[in-house]
């Protein structure tokens, strides 16, 4: 199975909501989902946990993009602007540190048009136990 497929499918809140990772490579993801009303917070805007949820399904690709069982264990979210029903929104996961243990990442959730919502860090324990995937996309 592929690791795009496998997160897809495998990582149940984040499909549950509509985030659907497009693009991963070694060292980079990409992530996207269209805001519904069910992405709605009581002042009317897109709720952060949608933001942080996309976010992490990229975080979660490029951690796990070297073959190695990977787990978040520290992420930092910085909400900067509101996205808005109908906004298609799009996550975007570099990693910056490919530390055999400690790979450390940036994430951007940009809407469509390139304004930035969201900027998020994060930081992984890199287990000893292999991935069972035969390629990444």
């Amino acid at each position: 199975m592929k690791l795009i497929d496998f997160l897809n499918t495998n990582d149940r809140f984040a499909a549950s909501i509509g985030a659907q990772l497009t693009e991963v490579r070694e060292g980079y993801a990409r992530a996207e989902l269209d805001v519904a009303e069910n992405h709605i917070n009581g002042a009317g805007v897109c709720q952060g946990g949608v933001y942080y949820t996309l976010a992490d399904l990229t975080f979660a690709a490029v951690s796990n993009s070297r073959g190695v069982i990977t787990l978040g264990i520290s992420n930092t979210i910085t909400f900067l602007k509101s996205a808005k029903l109908g906004d298609h929104l799009v996550a975007e996961c570099i990693e910056v540190q490919d530390h055999h243990r400690l790979p450390y990442c940036d994430i951007k959730v940009s809407t469509s048009d390139g304004t930035l919502v969201a900027v998020m860090t994060g930081l992984a324990y890199r287990t000893r136990n292999p991935l069972e995937v035969d390629s990444l996309m």
